[in-house]
């Protein structure tokens, strides 16, 4: 009867062990995933940001560009209208 007895204590500490066990490594497998996609959240976050300062700055190149492109349309006016004044006191 004893050595029934101590087969079920056994059998019971076992389970309860082993189901302790498994939920320790269920609630270690929890934190290292939420881990994870908090490294992976805070990863896109820093990538979108940087897409959005990249934006901002080709914005301001287009705008300097299409500032540059003007200058270099009134200069090149100012330069042909100089180029007919000068033609003109040549023929004098």
């Amino acid at each position: 009867m004893f050595i029934a007895l101590l087969g079920v204590v056994s059998t019971i500490s076992g389970l309860v062990i082993g189901w302790i066990g498994r939920t320790r490594a269920y609630k270690d497998e929890v934190i290292q995933e939420a881990t994870q996609d908090a490294s992976l959240h805070t990863d896109v976050s820093y990538i979108k940001r940087g897409i959005d300062d990249l934006r901002v700055d080709l914005r301001l190149q287009n705008q300097q560009l299409a500032g540059v492109t003007e200058r270099l349309t009134r200069v090149e006016e100012s330069s042909k209208q100089a180029h007919k004044r000068i033609d003109k006191i040549e023929e004098r």
